[in-house]
């Protein structure tokens, strides 16, 4: 039946191009922006989901800094440490040769303070931002150092830092608030071959209010075979201690490495994850683009065939 009050051809063409529109709409929002879902409304619980990882995300790429700044740290101590171990042993060269008939002490101990004022450079230069790990001038002693190493969120939601500690007293090799923490400043016990007599060394006099208590590791033109056997034995002792802490900090940068890596492979994978939740696929975008253009043509032509179809009625009354 052909009404000139209600024109359903027109009112169904008109509600068809709408949907189209509002297709059309959403199509070029999701080219023009990169998302599929933009905000809640598109998807509650993937824009929940993605919104709560972009924020893991962020924070996941602060660890990964906060670990470069731990490896620097290590790395410095590290390179200190090592650069000691280097000198005590030719100290240790040294007092070997002093050892040697006919051998002028005196100028071999001159050789020996320089090599000390080396060690006292070294482990006052090797500092990071501010820290240093293997000389401490406080009356305190250096604290345990928590490097961030990761961060985690439970299935409950709730978020932690874990962190790895390292205990920076045990690097020290110059302490100047006390001198008996320090490797380098504080008393080492050598015991003679007879294993009843004992003797205490040390390598450096920091120049603090209160000295060691034993010799410091110094030669003269009267220093007997015997003190220089035991000033030998006192290095051995101190290069030892070097050694293991140097150890310790090559397996606390190895972690640190390690756990870097880690993080950086698992921020890649929250955004790979992230994206196929969220993001629009460009080339189905593009061709849904295309259709939508084509049926929007095709019902503004529906649309316009519908409104004519009144004008059609009033020729029945020419």
């Amino acid at each position: 039946m052909s009404s000139l009050l209600t024109n359903s051809a027109a009112l169904a063409a008109l509600q068809t191009l709408r949907t189209i529109d509002n297709n059309l709409n959403t199509t070029q929002e999701r080219i023009s922006s990169g998302f599929k879902v933009g905000n809640a409304a598109d998807n509650a619980a993937y824009w929940s989901i993605a919104t709560t990882m972009r924020s893991d995300h962020g924070a996941l790429s602060t660890t990964v800094d906060a670990l470069g700044l731990g490896s620097a740290k290590t790395d410095t101590a590290y390179a200190g440490l090592d650069q000691v171990r280097s000198l005590l042993d030719k100290i240790k060269s040294k007092l070997v040769a002093a050892s040697q008939p006919g051998v002028d002490k005196e100028k071999v101990s001159a050789e020996v303070e320089e090599l000390k004022k080396q060690i006292f450079s070294v482990t006052l230069s090797s500092s990071f931002s501010g820290e240093n790990w293997v000389y401490n001038s406080d009356s305190d002693t250096m604290p345990v150092k928590q490097l961030v190493g990761s961060f985690t969120r439970s299935d409950s939601g709730s978020t932690s830092i874990q962190t790895i500690d390292y205990d920076a007293s045990q690097s020290i090799l110059i302490d100047i608030g006390d001198v008996q923490r320090g490797v380098l400043t504080m008393d080492t016990e050598v015991t003679d071959p007879d294993g009843t007599t004992t003797n205490d060394f040390f390598l450096i006099d920091p120049g603090a209010a209160t000295g060691a208590n034993g010799n410091e590791i110094k030669l003269t033109s009267a220093t007997s075979a015997d003190d220089l056997r035991r000033m030998r034995d006192a290095v051995e002792i101190m290069l030892a201690k070097v050694i293991d802490s140097a150890s310790t900090l090559g397996a606390i940068k190895t972690r640190i490495d390690s756990q870097s890596d880690f993080v950086k492979n698992l921020v890649s994978t929250i955004e790979k994850g992230v994206g196929r939740l969220v993001d629009a696929d460009m080339n189905e975008e593009s061709t849904r683009l295309k259709a939508l253009q084509t049926q929007q043509q095709l019902g503004i032509q529906a649309l316009s065939i519908a409104n004519t179809n009144a004008q059609n009625i009033l020729q029945l009354f020419k």
